[in-house]
């Protein structure tokens, strides 16, 4: 018997900024540059799993603050969680993961990001005003399927 019960691949994200303003990034084969994080593990707390991901990542730890933003992948099944952290230590070191990492200011992580639901919800979150934002969208082309405050 076929089992059709909803299943979503949870994930989280962190817009890490240092004493400079500046934020983290890393690189991946696949997307491009980003903002660190990941699946979060069965058995994890959402916290504790982006803790966990922007340390295997690019090496440093943060303080994790509040969540700014909420995106579904459609396509894919996949919520992913982003919230506001500063940096607290360690270096920036690249993983098997992400090949490149880096601190960029606000300008230059804009030029950097390719893929355009991640350009788009970095925007949203460089806006001064930022309220808690979701997204709903469809990769592969990209379709914006919907945006509101929450």
């Amino acid at each position: 018997m076929l089992d059709n019960s909803p299943r979503h691949i949870v994930a989280a994200a962190a817009l890490v900024t240092n004493d400079r303003g500046e934020m983290a990034l890393v690189r991946t084969e696949r997307r491009g540059w980003e903002l660190p994080g990941g699946q979060i593990e069965s058995g994890e707390s959402l916290l504790d799993g982006l803790k966990r991901e922007v340390r295997e990542e690019c090496g440093i730890d943060i303080d994790i603050g509040r969540l700014l933003q909420v995106r579904s992948n459609l396509s894919s099944s996949i919520v992913i969680f982003c919230f506001e952290a500063t940096y607290v230590s360690g270096e920036l070191r690249p993983s098997e993961e992400t090949p490149a990492v880096r601190w960029a200011d606000a300008q230059t992580a804009l030029d950097l990001i390719s893929q355009p639901v991640l350009l788009l919800c970095l925007r949203d979150l460089l806006r001064s005003d930022r309220p808690t934002l979701y997204h709903a969208y469809r990769s592969n082309p990209f379709e914006l399927l919907e945006t509101r405050e929450i």
